[in-house]
């Protein structure tokens, strides 16, 4: 008789699906390193960039070496592939950089971990293996940091070198020089409070990315009112989120019966008197600038310019959000106590031109430390990748003024932290060393896809910077404008230790969890209910 526990029993759904054991774990395998393969050709100075073509008739193009931008934009159905998607997101917002060294890391370990799980070696013992290895890896790192934050002149010489790093990867590495200094000025204004909403970009189609710049103060890209003053010093600044388009009849949803045009009229007045009544309390809170996030119909726009007020309409909520943060005022929607409002100031306020634009200048605003940085550029895709390439170049830098610490960039942290490794799997006994080595060569294949993507032989270079990391020279890495290994303490390659710790640990961290998996089950897909009754 057949014990009743060998007979297969479905204890799921119909249309739930399950993998187990070695398809499961293979499932995640593939997924992940199809991930990783899919952005490592854009990692490092050389990389190749992609083109992402949203669906629809009027597809958006956008062209970029983002691994944050290139994988929030695909659509993946492996689970484990979701997972390092997730990774690269959680990277970006953390520090900013490093997306896909993060990712690509991890799918080096999981196709090193794939290898050693045909060899009959159990997930715990690689797991354990490489937890080990982790440690003694961040432990190298943090030794091999230096910190220069006391000297002032020698960390801004060293901001400068990490925001060059940073770009050379990028859109920007031909104009590095320019928008490193425009990042490090930007970021030093902040003193050091690293909040990035004092900073906002600008993109305005024309000229070249070398015409950007950094204006000191707050540029706002709306107009200013008919007949109302286009420059003013001394400015109080009423914020607000309000509805100002109420001086035309709009009663939705409901039929008014009038025996004349004249009752039309009436009602038309009262709309008028209501609106008159608005714009007066706005007026008693002693302001000469209003900012409003609606539309200010043509009526109070009429009425504010009788009584000399400056209005700005519809700045969207982003814009009104740090307008209010800059100018130190709160967006208000009711005007019944003026007592309790808080009102923005700055020195002057007028409109200027860029290219063909009129923008709306706020210069000597409370929070002194705010600023625009204004992008030129011949095409949108080249303004948006511009934008994206700024925006990792100062989330580093805010992340270096907290967290002054730097170390060498070039693939010579990671050869350094794939030296103590190998060191240390050389004196543990037993299986756990397997897996410590296998991290050691993930850690190493870094600096190999940077060669690679340059077009050099990987296999002579990486094999040279072995050697001179044994030969303890701990600041050789690769040099890629030549394709030699080169002193990057020299050449200035640096980059934030924040940034290499975080990779080096979300890394380690996906990959063990994807590696623990040895079940995937998938619900059944909802079933479609026909709809009988349709609206």
């Amino acid at each position: 008789m057949v014990s009743l526990s060998m007979a297969p029993v479905n204890i799921f759904k119909h249309g739930a699906d399950e993998e187990r054991a070695e398809t499961a774990r293979l499932s995640s395998f593939v997924g992940a390193i199809a991930v990783g393969d899919l952005v490592k050709s854009t990692l490092g100075p050389k990389g190749m960039d992609k083109i992402l073509l949203s669906g629809g008739s009027g597809g958006t193009v956008t062209v970029t070496n983002d691994g944050a931008t290139i994988l929030k934009a695909i659509g993946v159905d492996n689970p484990a592939a979701k997972v390092l998607v997730d990774l690269s997101k959680v990277q970006d917002d953390e520090v900013g950089d490093g997306t896909t060294s993060v990712t690509v890391l991890a799918a080096e370990l999981l196709r090193e971990a794939e290898l050693l799980v045909s060899r009959k070696i159990h997930p715990q013992t690689i797991i354990s293996g490489w937890r080990k290895a982790t440690q003694v890896a961040r432990d190298a790192l943090r030794e091999a940091a230096v910190d220069h934050s006391n000297d002032s002149a020698r960390f801004q010489e060293d901001l400068l070198n990490i925001a060059r790093t940073t770009l050379s990867s990028k859109l920007l590495t031909h104009h590095k020089e320019h928008f490193a200094r425009l990042a490090v000025d930007a970021v030093i204004r902040l003193k050091g409070s690293g909040n990035l909403d004092a900073i906002h970009v600008i993109k305005k189609l024309g000229g070249s990315l070398t015409d950007s710049y950094l204006d000191e103060g707050f540029l706002l890209d709306k107009k200013i009112g008919v007949n109302q003053p286009k420059r003013m010093e001394n400015v109080k600044i009423l914020i607000a989120n309000t509805g100002m388009d109420t001086d035309k009849i709009k009663i939705f949803g409901s039929r008014v019966r009038v025996d004349s045009t004249a009752r039309v009229a009436e009602i038309e007045l009262a709309e008028k008197e209501k609106m008159k009544e608005k714009v007066d309390r706005i007026l008693k809170h002693g302001i000469n600038c209003f900012i409003n996030r609606q539309l200010i119909y043509n009526y109070p726009e009429q009425l504010f310019a009788q009584a000399g007020i400056m209005a700005i309409e519809h700045a969207d909520f982003s814009g009104v959000e740090r307008l209010a943060l800059v100018t130190g005022g709160e967006i208000t929607s009711t005007f019944d106590h003026p007592e309790l409002v808080k009102l923005g100031h700055c020195k002057l306020i007028e409109e200027v031109m860029i290219g063909e634009d009129t923008l709306i200048h706020f210069s000597g605003v409370a929070m002194g430390e705010a600023c625009t940085i204004v992008l030129r550029g011949a095409t949108q895709q080249i303004l948006d990748e511009a934008e994206r390439s700024l925006h990792d170049a100062l989330c580093v830098l805010a992340q270096t003024v907290k967290e002054p610490r730097t170390v060498y960039g070039g693939g010579c942290s990671e050869m350094l932290m794939a030296k103590v490794v190998t060191d240390l799997a050389n004196r543990t006994p037993g299986k756990e060393a397997v897996a410590m080595e296998s991290f050691a060569k993930a850690l190493t294949m870094l600096p190999t896809i940077i060669a690679d993507n340059a077009g050099y032989d990987s296999a002579d270079l990486v094999a040279q910077l072995r050697a001179a990391h044994q030969e303890n020279r701990t600041t050789c890495g690769l040099n890629m404008s030549e394709g030699t290994v080169g002193d990057m303490a020299a050449l200035g390659i640096t980059e934030s230790f924040q940034v290499k710790r975080q990779v080096l640990l979300s890394a380690s961290e996906a990959a063990e969890m994807i590696l623990r998996v040895d079940d995937v089950i998938k619900a059944a897909p909802r079933k479609r209910v026909p709809d009988h009754h349709p609206c």
